[in-house]
């Protein structure tokens, strides 16, 4: 889903908590029926930590007669972080990779110098109803990585350490978290955690991680004594230990960031990088089709957009 398009989020109203630099409302797009929140990035934030892209994708019901069809596209310079938390989609790259992705599982896509990739509904589940719901994230690349060779990597949900402490359960998805740590590999600091807490339990939030966001999938959190919403993302100043409350009824929420990257990163339809001169060298690449191909999915793909 990553070339949905979309426009800017929007910063939300004052709060009063210091701890927090951003609170930020994504903006909604309507995608065929298919509703998609961008967070990541805006004119307020670009980036927390080497996340430089957010999107909460429904929750949504596709009909029978519908499907998501992610046709073939490239990425340059990241790495693409798709979780899901119902439904499956059938993964497909120009490594020769196929996989469905399932709820609670992790792929995790570096593109490197170049890679294409789709996103459909499996075969099986076409012509019934299906629900999806979930998260995709990009990762820009440090500085010496930009240009490494693609790969591509898939962990399931049972690999991943789990948190069960009384009323705060979830799992560690990537990097490390009270004492737990992700088998997922990444190319710099890097934390993604899924929580969901009882309403009125307190969790810590620690400054372990230099930058830090909270998006919330549901419910109501409570910070500092303000009070915040689903589908709001809070981003924290560095250096400061939070703590976290669960308001009613109970809240899920994400929790990422990492180390801050060493240079700007541009960002032009599904291309990231540090050089504006490497982004046109991939634009024309994909217009004139020197990019390789998805085995299996060889029929279609998305244009380079104009502009």
């Amino acid at each position: 889903m990553s070339f949905f398009p979309g426009t800017d989020p929007v910063a939300g109203d004052a709060f009063a908590c210091d701890a927090i630099e951003n609170l930020i409302i994504p903006r909604s797009s309507d995608i065929g029926g298919f509703a998609v929140r961008r967070a990541l990035p805006t004119r307020h934030r670009r980036l927390v930590g080497p996340f430089i892209f957010f999107d909460r994708m429904g929750p949504a019901l596709l009909r029978a007669d519908e499907a998501l069809d992610v046709k073939p596209h490239p990425h340059i310079g990241l790495s693409t972080v798709t979780y899901l938390f119902d439904g499956e989609i059938k993964h497909r790259d120009s490594l020769g990779t196929e996989l469905v992705i399932k709820p609670g599982d992790i792929n995790l896509m570096t593109a490197g110098r170049g890679i294409v990739h789709s996103e459909r509904t499996p075969e099986n589940l076409r012509g019934h109803p299906m629900s999806v719901s979930g998260l995709q994230a990009w990762l820009a690349l440090p500085d010496n990585q930009e240009e490494i060779d693609p790969r591509f990597a898939h962990t399931s949900r049972e690999a991943m350490p789990t948190i069960d402490a009384g009323g705060a359960t979830g799992r560690v998805v990537i990097g490390s978290f009270e004492g737990l740590s992700s088998p997922v590999l990444t190319f710099s600091d890097t934390l993604y955690v899924d929580l969901r807490l009882e309403p009125g339990r307190r969790f810590p939030f620690s400054a372990a991680h230099e930058e830090r966001a909270i998006y919330i999938l549901s419910g109501g959190l409570v910070v500092a004594g303000d009070r915040f919403a689903a589908d709001q993302l809070l981003v924290f100043r560095p250096g400061d230990n939070i703590t976290l409350e669960a308001g009613e009824p109970g809240c899920h929420i994400m929790l990422f960031g990492g180390a801050a990257l060493n240079s700007k990163r541009y960002i032009w339809w599904n291309f990231v990088s540090s050089s504006k001169e490497r982004i046109e060298k991939a634009k024309e690449e994909w217009r004139t089709g020197r990019f390789d191909i998805v085995p299996g999915d060889e029929e279609e793909f998305v244009p380079l957009p104009v502009g």
